[in-house]
C-alpha cells in the first residue's frame, strides 16, 4: 500500500473502500509532513488537506490527548483506516 492501493476484495464496494483509505492515508501523510514547514495557511494546498483530512483527525484528537508537542493524531488515524480497510474489504469481499 505504500506505492498505491493493494485491494484485495474483487467487489466494487471492497475496492472503492480501500481506495478512499488510501486517499486518506496519503492526505494525512503529506498533511503531518507539511506540518513540518511554516506553510502559509491560506494557501490552496494546506486548505485542501485541512478540508479532507480534519474530518478523520479532530475526533481521534478529542479522545487523545497530546503527547507534549507530539500529535500521534495522524499515526493513529493511519493504523484505524488500515484496520477499518481491511475489515471492510473481508466482509465485502
Amino acid at each position: 500500500m505504500l506505492f498505491g492501493p493493494s485491494c484485495t476484495g474483487s467487489s466494487l464496494a471492497s475496492q472503492v473502500v480501500c481506495l478512499v483509505a488510501w486517499f486518506l492515508t496519503i492526505a494525512i501523510f503529506f498533511r503531518a509532513i507539511l506540518s513540518w514547514f511554516n506553510m502559509d495557511p491560506r494557501s490552496p494546498l494546506v486548505q485542501a488537506l485541512y478540508q479532507i483530512t480534519e474530518p478523520v483527525l479532530d475526533p481521534i484528537r478529542r479522545i487523545m490527548p497530546r503527547m507534549g508537542m507530539i500529535d500521534l493524531s495522524p499515526m493513529v488515524a493511519i493504523v484505524l483506516l488500515l484496520v477499518i480497510s481491511s475489515g471492510l474489504q473481508g466482509v465485502l469481499g
